[in-house]
């Protein structure tokens, strides 16, 4: 596995913004939690995407979709303590709880995460 994609990385690639060549670089190897995908999908719905506009966007994508699990779930409940101060989302914890399960790096744009990742023992990598 080369990347965990937060949302943010999806939605970089897709609408062709800087940092999409290394998310397109990473993504047949790349996974995604679900609730991130749930994000994405949520962000077209936003803007008026039917479900049949999303699926047809994300469907196509070759990313393995891991499902957010009990696991996944105390990990990344666990991590709000430490990344409170910087008001990390669950969907920002559940990347980063991904991340740390399978020992790749979480690939964002959210530049926040850098400054946590060292104590949650996770890796970050930036896309802008």
């Amino acid at each position: 596995m080369s990347a965990v994609l937060d949302a943010s990385a999806v939605i970089a690639l897709l609408r062709g913004e800087p940092g999409a060549a290394r998310v397109q670089a990473e993504i047949g190897d790349a996974s995604i939690c679900t609730v991130n995908l749930a994000e994405v999908a949520g962000h077209y719905a936003r803007y008026g995407a039917s479900r049949d506009d999303v699926h047809a966007l994300l469907d196509p994508l070759p990313f393995t979709r891991v499902a957010f699990d009990g696991e996944l779930a105390f990990v990344a409940g666990l991590m709000l303590p430490m990344t409170q101060r910087t008001g990390l989302s669950l969907g920002d914890r559940a990347c980063l709880a991904l991340a740390g399960r399978m020992g790749a790096p979480a690939l964002t744009t959210n530049r926040i995460w850098a400054s946590v990742a060292s104590d949650l023992g996770v890796r970050v990598e930036l896309l802008r």
